[in-house]
């Protein structure tokens, strides 16, 4: 049996999660989220100047439950913010 799959050889699976090593207070952990996460939360952060670890800093202290969970919430309410107008 042959499996064929649709995505091309260099392109980027958005459901992939992938794992990184972050440091928060000193530490040093690792988040698991899906390749889509990732990407809109270096987006994210290069908007605002910050580093991606910075801003999960920033999401780590205000977290009541998982990481990785916080981060996928913050990604959502990013795109349920009303439009700033400029």
């Amino acid at each position: 049996m042959t499996i064929v799959s649709n995505k091309m050889p260099n392109q980027i699976d958005p459901s992939e999660i992938r794992k990184r090593s972050v440091i928060l207070d000193g530490h040093r952990t690792s988040v698991s989220l899906e390749n889509a996460f990732w990407t809109d939360l270096k987006g994210f952060a290069a908007n605002r100047r910050i580093t991606v670890n910075q801003l999960i800093t920033e999401i780590d202290r205000e977290r009541t439950g998982n990481l990785s969970s916080a981060i996928r919430i913050y990604v959502l309410k990013q795109y349920h913010k009303p439009a700033t107008i400029l």
